[in-house]
This record gives structure tokens, sequence and C-alpha cells, in this order.
């Protein structure tokens, strides 16, 4: 079975509602128990098989260039950047430049889903899917969209943020066909969720995976301070 062996972390994003929290640094970099968040993230899809980093960086990227030269070899990361913000979209084409397999994982450096990449490459591959999307279960919450799924694993619909009593949420973990991504016809500048996932899942082969593995994102206060107890 094909293996996804490159990622891509998108850790250029300025953190403004954890500013108060971490007014140095970028939100990626917060510190856990003393380690950079990023860290964690790093180390978690190293256990997943991958060797290959793409780091999409820009706010403050001098503070994750000196951290990632002291705990990477050099050869098993890249970086790339943003000399303006290019959105979510535009970020991942960007550090699609620096990718050299077929295809790519991206996740955000401020969030970490433990999820089973094996199982959802497994996915991904048999379906040949142009994007496949870690879907996480989660009760009661109205900071994410509800994500709903056909039997056959496609996206049937992304709904607006809402109070949902029961639903999937989109994990913010992606297996991405690189050519498929590269040749869509998009601006410089453009929203992965609202100008790619939302804008095609009717049109293009974009399928999703439930999967029930620990998830936390740090982009505010309050969940930055829970990760310090959830995360030791």
């Amino acid at each position: 079975m094909k293996q996804i062996k490159e990622a891509i972390i998108l850790a250029g994003g300025l953190g403004t509602r954890l500013r108060d929290a971490v007014p140095e640094l970028p939100k990626c970099m917060a510190p856990i128990n003393g380690k950079p968040f990023i860290s964690i993230v790093i180390n978690y899809l190293q256990n997943q098989g991958i060797e290959h980093f793409i780091f999409s960086l820009g706010y403050k990227s001098e503070a994750f260039t000196n951290y990632l030269a002291e705990i990477l070899p050099e050869g098993t990361y890249s970086i790339v950047v943003e000399n303006e913000p290019l959105g979510t979209g535009g970020a991942i084409r960007f550090a699609c430049s620096a990718v050299t397999t077929s295809d790519v994982l991206v996740v955000n450096g401020d969030s970490i889903f433990k999820n089973k990449l094996s199982e959802q490459s497994k996915l991904h591959f048999e379906k040949n899917a142009h994007c496949t999307l870690a879907l996480k279960p989660m009760e009661n919450f109205d900071r994410y969209g509800a994500v709903e799924l056909n039997e056959d694993h496609h996206i049937a619909l992304f709904n607006e943020k809402q109070f949902v009593a029961k639903g999937l949420i989109n994990g913010g973990v992606y297996l991405l066909n690189v050519q498929a991504y590269l040749d869509e016809n998009l601006p410089e500048k453009f929203s992965f969720e609202t100008d790619y996932l939302q804008q095609f899942f009717r049109t293009r082969n974009i399928i999703g995976i439930e999967q029930n593995g620990y998830f936390i994102d740090i982009g505010i206060p309050e969940d930055y301070l829970r990760a310090q107890t959830e995360l030791k």
C-alpha cells in the first residue's frame, strides 16, 4: 500500500486570539509545559510515518527557523515563507512547490488530531481522491461547522457554524493530491476551507473518514490552558 511520507504544516497564522496568553510568539510556538506546541505535532506525525516536513511560515518566521534547526536533522524539512498572508489555500499551494511526492498530508500547526493516518491514506488511495478529510465526532459544539458524509465517504454537506448536539467536524487533517490541487484555477490568495472544499465538494472527488482520536485546537486561551493539562 502507498504510504504518505511528506507533510505540510501550516504555521503562518497571527494568533490574535492567543496574543494575551502568548504575546511574543506565533501561536504554533506557544509553550505547552515548556515545549513549543509544534514539537508535539511534529513528534506525533513522525510516529505516523512522516519523514519530510514542509513548514509554511509567515508571522515571526524566525522564531521557527532557529527552533527547527535544533530539533530536526538537515534534509528532513523544508521551509517556505509567505511575504504576505495568502490564506490557507494560497499557503498550501505555495508549500506544494516543495513537495516531492504525488500526495501530501496537510495539517494546522496550532491543532492536533490524533487520527490514524494509515486508515485515512488507505481510503484516499482506494478512492483515488483529490482530497480526504479526517472528521472528528463531537457533541454540543458551536465553534466549528458540522460536516455530513454520504455512505460512500463523499462529503454531502458543509454546514455553517451553529450549535450542534452531535455531529462531525473537520479535524484539519487533509490528504491532498498535489497535481489535482495545483490544476484548479484559484486566485493567489484564498481560503482552503471556503474557496476549495466548500466550493468543489460536489464536483471533485473530495471525501472524508470519521476518526475518533484526541483533538485540540489551541487557538483560544481556554483551550491553550486545557492543553497544558491534557498534553503532559
